[in-house]
């Protein structure tokens, strides 16, 4: 399940489901085509992933939303960048090229199993 995180309503109610599921945030710039291949990444992801909460940010579009995760998780902003949260905080972050389907498979993993 993916949906756009446009906006602080919609992070709000991702970060309430993270209480419950691990959920994923992925902060994409249109205009980077660094974040265009780690998009791709994270769609391949979330093409096996179902069960998983996500949410995208489009960081141009909607910047306040972007600068609204980055300060509620305590997390660094970049693009692109994803964050798994669990309970409402940031418990794995990674940015640009160390963003791959694997990547994100593990931190779920590893999420799942703590």
């Amino acid at each position: 399940m993916v949906i756009e995180l446009r906006q602080n309503e919609d992070l709000e109610q991702l970060l309430e489901r993270s209480e419950t599921d691990p959920v994923l945030i992925f902060k994409h710039s249109t205009q980077c085509s660094i974040s265009e291949a780690a998009y791709e990444e994270f769609q391949r992801f979330t093409d096996t992933a179902k069960n998983t909460p996500c949410g995208v940010i489009m960081v141009i579009e909607d910047r306040a939303v972007s600068n609204n995760a980055a300060s509620r998780l305590g997390v660094r902003h970049q693009s692109p960048q994803a964050i798994l949260v669990e309970h409402g905080r940031s418990v794995w972050t990674a940015s640009h090229w160390s963003i791959t389907t694997a990547a994100l498979e593990q931190a779920l993993k590893q999420c799942q199993t703590a």
